[in-house]
């Protein structure tokens, strides 16, 4: 292989393979054409290698942006078709940026960020850039981001977030501001213990309105207004441990009925699905419960 002489080509040791190129596309498959394809990569990856350094101090390591670089100059010497006019080069350097763009895209972003955000960040970044040197020396507005990228204002809000996505904090990273030792994890929160209540409130309700008005009565004393039982005894004008039995059995009833249900899911409030309804209602009348103090 030749190279160009110094000033004719922009990559001073770029190679002469136009030959090169023109019989690798006429090869077939076998050890010939392999070893010809890896000369050519080998011949072409000083340019890879420069390409690579233009992505550097972007947070990934710059060897790894070689290899990503090589990559792409694979496919770019196995895609290149010389009977369609056109120097390797102008055909290679699209190819191999794009690899490393669509690395930096799918690899190194921390969160997952939708690629139409993805370009939304690049477009708002370098508007950023180039307002932050005239509007004097603030930050721009993401209104003032949307006209000069032209682009809407949400896009502009949404492409702002992104440039704080690309990479994730610690949870045990110290709030910004503060000496405190305060950390993102101290931020977060935790189970509800409340919520447990109120799905036990929930699946209670229905069953407390079925109670005879007298227990109803004395479990709203003692578990809504926290009365003793001797007050509740007081009030209904029954002993205390006459109170005692009732709030007891009315638990137990209550409890009975929820574990029930849980388990069989299918029925509620006494219907069950696989039981065919009576064509005539039935006339029997269920005995209301009754407590004698």
């Amino acid at each position: 292989m030749r190279t160009y002489d110094r000033g004719k080509h922009p990559h001073d040791d770029a190679p002469d393979t136009a030959e090169d190129f023109l019989r690798l596309a006429r090869l077939e498959e076998g050890p010939e054409r392999t070893a010809l394809r890896e000369e050519l990569v080998r011949a072409w990856l000083p340019m890879a290698d420069r390409l690579a350094g233009r992505f550097r101090n972007r947070g990934e390591a710059l060897e790894d942006l070689r290899q990503v670089a090589a990559l792409g100059l694979v496919k770019a010497v196995e895609r290149y078709d010389p009977d369609r006019g056109g120097a390797f080069e102008a055909f290679a350097v699209p190819t191999i940026n794009g690899e490393i763009k669509r690395h930096f895209r799918d690899h190194t972003w921390t969160v997952h960020v939708p690629r139409r955000v993805q370009d939304l960040r690049a477009r708002v970044r370098t508007a950023r850039q180039e307002l932050t040197q005239t509007v004097g020396g603030r930050e721009p507005t993401a209104a003032e981001v949307a006209r000069h990228a032209g682009i809407t204002e949400d896009e502009a809000r949404a492409g702002l977030e992104a440039l704080d996505s690309y990479h994730a904090l610690s949870l045990d990273a110290e709030v910004q501001g503060g000496d405190d030792g305060y950390s993102l994890a101290d931020a977060l929160g935790g189970p509800d213990p409340a919520l447990d209540v109120v799905i036990d409130r929930e699946a209670v309700r229905p069953r407390l309105s079925r109670l005879p008005d007298r227990e109803r009565r004395i479990l709203y004393m003692r578990f809504f207004r926290d009365m003793t039982q001797r007050g509740i005894a007081e009030e209904v004008g029954v002993s205390q441990m006459h109170i005692s039995r009732l709030i007891n059995r009315c638990c137990s009833r209550l409890r009975d009925e929820v574990m029930r249900d849980a388990v069989q899911p299918g029925r509620r409030d006494g219907y069950s699905p696989t039981r065919r309804p009576s064509a005539r209602p039935s006339r029997r009348r269920v005995p209301r419960p009754s407590v004698q103090p």
